[in-house]
Formats: C-alpha cells, structure tokens, sequence
C-alpha cells in the first residue's frame, strides 16, 4: 500500500484509534457545515471502513493523516474514484477533511500536494478533480493553491437536495501535464 509523507504530515492506513476522532470531526457542525448533514459514529466507522477497504485493495485512497510529530490523527486526504453519477465521470477525485483543530495551518494544502504528486507521478492519472458546494470557500483556496483550476462546469450534486444551498458545486480540474510542468518549474527556480 501507498503510504505518503510531507514535511509534517504522514498520509497512512487506517487505524482502530482514528476512529474516536474521526467521529468526533463527522459530528462535529463547523466540520461538515458544507455536507448534508453531520455523521453519527455508527455511519463515521461505516466511512472509515470504506477508505480503509479501498486503500487495501487498490494501495491508494482516502489516507487517514497523522502529524509526524505526534502522531496524532488530524483527518483525511486523498483521491477516490467518486460513485455517485456526476456529469464529468469517470473521474478520479482529490478530497479532504479535516477537524477544526488543525484549520489554518495549511495540512489541507500540504496533504493534498502529496496525494497529487501521488495520482500523477506514481499512478499515472491524467486528470484529477475537486469538487464541493460553491459557497465553500476555504476548499476552494486549498484548490486553487494546489493549482487546481476552475473549470466553470457547475452543476447540482445528484446526492443533495436542489433546494439546498449546498447543491450548486463548482467544478475544479488538475490535467497531469499542468501538474508536471508545475513541478518542473519549481525543480528550476
């Protein structure tokens, strides 16, 4: 399996101790004010599951993160294969959350470079995408200072209902050749 490290971070497997944390971040309302709703502990395990499963089964997922220098889960970040019926599918996704402890101090960001440089260079994918509810701001600044563009392509997310707020959602696009010319500019400089 994939296991990824940053300056302060580590992008792993799933552990049996993330998973106190992880529901606490799942019911957490400042956490999930951009989804649906917030998650009880029984569905946060179901989700934990689910990233777990599909990291050992294809060695790349949604990674639980833990900072280096405590080891402590912060949340997750990584690249899924999205199964709702979106209208730029298939696609592989980049996402991320995080507990509001460890906002602000750009994990988001550096987490997501890491499983970028990850979907590209040791993957092989041609694009990745991001996408959440337009009024969420503070996701698409991780986006964009990732270098992820904005396409323009809106569309209502099938899962939401359409007379939520959060149903509009922009979408964001990282071609590979984008990516690698970014990281042979700053190889350069």
């Amino acid at each position: 399996m994939l296991e990824l490290d940053t300056p302060r971070l580590l992008l792993r497997q799933w552990r049996p101790e993330d998973r106190a944390p992880f529901a606490a971040l799942n019911a957490d309302p400042d956490v999930m004010r951009y989804f649906p709703s917030t998650l009880d502990a029984k569905a946060s395990d179901a989700f934990a599951d689910h990233c777990e499963s599909r990291l050992a089964e294809r060695g790349w997922g949604l990674w639980a993160v833990a900072l280096k220098r405590s080891t402590e889960f912060v949340g997750f970040v990584g690249l899924e294969v999205p199964n709702y019926d979106l209208p730029f599918n298939p696609c592989t996704e980049i996402g991320w959350r995080l507990a509001r402890a460890h906002w602000g101090r750009g994990y988001a960001t550096e987490a997501a470079r890491a499983a970028l440089g990850a979907g590209f260079e040791q993957l092989g994918l041609e694009e990745i995408v991001s996408f959440t509810s337009v009024i969420n701001l503070a996701s698409r600044r991780v986006m964009e200072k990732t270098g992820m563009i904005d396409s323009g392509e809106n569309f209502l997310h099938p899962a939401v209902g359409r007379d939520s707020r959060l149903c509009e959602h922009c979408l964001y696009r990282l071609p590979r050749t984008v990516w690698l010319a970014g990281q042979n500019t700053a190889k350069n400089t």
